[in-house]
């Protein structure tokens, strides 16, 4: 905890930003990390609450009080070692987690929750600029080897994990640049890819190689060819190789919406238009996509949606409009109903405030064009009871649309990766395989993250590669040191 009666004393103070006007310019990081005094004051109002429920509520059980108190105390270094005890990417999750820990926060119950996030971006931001983060190689190598497909945060966790108790592990990627939906799905001004090389300089340091341009499986699709994949290595051929596989892929196949003109041009998957401007941002080639001068429909309210409303406003967007089939949440959460879960509460992100108009309980009917070329949507509103939604009579109507981009979520992950392996699939086409294990039913074969669990949060793929690197560790070894 930090100080006794802090949480009493001191207000919550959210991270800066720099203003709509200077942002909406360029692709940059805009968020500022609390200062030392900001941060000890935020510190001190860690209460002593008896059961933090805010380690419960956190995917990856990070010891928030611990490094609270320390944070408070000015022991920084040590906050930082705490920190890393259970999440090896801070910086990721400092930046791009929803912080469901907050959420779980004591203090939340009848006050703003302590600043968890900020408190944790400003510790890996200060152990960054002191060069306290290092590589920590092993000792000795155990001659195991091990092959990770995927380097999203679920991979690339694994990794370390396995590369530091001394097993060979290398990483292969279908694109071009290491980090997968860390590098590609969400925008640069959210996540400043530096931090990706950053932490694969530290990776490489100790021990993982990287192999990109190689898609794992029979053979590529057109789509991924298209985009870097060069090569492909078949199942058998990596389980020959290696003593161990971890499929460790995204949830990149996106929920479609098949309707009337979903054919025309303009219409596109929100990672159709995300992943190109990453890569162009990257000096890897231009967009193809662009939202200047265009009025512009996200269909979806998500943190995808999201993205796509910054990003276009970023491109200098006529109009950015979001629609979403979902009613419109409350703007407070009823907290004693709900704490410590997870609420379901209007929110609105730093994209919105930059410019976006939003809209609930709408569903689209078509999309209608001109020359092949989408012009306008229409919709019709809906009410939901029971549980049902029903279109309400005479509420129909149209929306102009030059650029409509589908951000409705995903349902699974590549297929044709986990054809190739024979593993089973749930009802949601996500790999089987259990949270103690991690293994599939294919020998030698584990799966984490979102080809696991299904589309989830950064914080979620992190925990499930260091416990699916415990499970592999303890598979090659017959006992393992590594924490779940």
């Amino acid at each position: 905890m930090g100080k006794p009666t802090g949480f009493m004393e001191f207000k919550r103070l959210s991270e800066a930003s720099l203003p709509v006007a200077d942002r909406r310019q360029n692709y940059h990081e805009f968020v500022l990390h609390l200062n030392d005094e900001q941060a000890k004051t935020q510190g001190a109002r860690c209460m002593d609450c008896g059961i933090p429920f805010c380690t419960t509520g956190c995917p990856v059980n990070n010891i928030i009080p611990d490094w609270n108190d320390l944070v408070y105390r000015g022991n920084w270094r040590e906050a930082l070692d705490v920190l890393h005890s259970t999440n090896n990417f801070p910086e990721f999750t400092g930046r791009v987690c929803p912080a469901p820990c907050e959420a779980s926060c004591t203090l939340n119950i009848n006050n703003d929750a302590v600043g968890i996030k900020s408190i944790e971006h400003a510790i890996i931001d200060k152990g960054g600029e002191n060069g306290w983060v290092v590589p920590q190689p092993p000792e000795k190598k155990t001659g195991k080897k091990v092959a990770v497909v995927g380097s999203g945060p679920a991979g690339l966790a694994a990794a370390q994990q396995l590369a530091r108790v001394g097993h060979s592990v290398t990483v292969f990627e279908k694109n071009s640049r290491i980090g997968g939906l860390l590098r590609y799905g969400i925008p640069d001004f959210k996540l400043d890819k530096r931090l990706i090389d950053w932490r694969m300089a530290q990776l490489e340091a100790e021990g993982v190689t990287f192999q990109t341009g190689t898609f794992i499986g029979k053979e590529a699709p057109a789509k991924y060819v298209a985009n870097d994949a060069k090569k492909t290595i078949s199942p058998a051929e990596l389980l020959k190789k290696f003593d161990a596989v971890i499929l460790s892929g995204g949830a990149e196949a996106a929920r479609d919406l098949p309707v009337p003109g979903r054919e025309l041009n303009g219409v596109h998957y929100a990672l159709e238009f995300l992943i190109p401007q990453n890569k162009e941002i990257a000096g890897d080639g231009k967009n193809p996509i662009s939202a200047a001068g265009k009025h512009v429909v996200v269909i979806g309210g998500g943190d995808t949606g999201s993205d796509c409303v910054g990003t276009s406003n970023r491109h200098g967007a006529l109009s950015v409009t979001q629609i979403e089939v979902m009613p419109r949440p409350p703007e407070h959460e009823n907290k004693p109903l709900v704490w410590p879960n997870w609420p379901m509460k209007l929110r609105t992100s730093s994209s919105h405030e930059e410019g976006a108009n939003r809209d609930w309980a709408i569903v689209t009917k078509e999309f209608i064009g001109n020359n092949g070329k989408v012009e306008k949507l229409r919709a019709v509103r809906v009410e939901w009871k029971d549980g049902k939604m029903n279109e309400i009579a005479g509420s129909e109507f149209e929306l102009k649309a030059d650029l409509v981009l589908l951000a409705m979520g995903f349902v699974s992950p590549e297929q044709k990766v986990l054809d190739a392996f024979g593993v089973e699939k749930d009802a949601r086409g996500n790999i089987k395989a259990d949270t103690e294990t991690y293994r599939t039913g294919i020998d030698k074969v584990f799966a984490a993250g979102d080809m696991r669990r299904g589309q989830s949060l950064v914080v979620w793929a992190i925990r499930e590669g260091r416990q699916c690197a415990r499970s592999v560790d303890e598979f090659l070894m017959g006992s393992s040191v590594l924490p779940r």
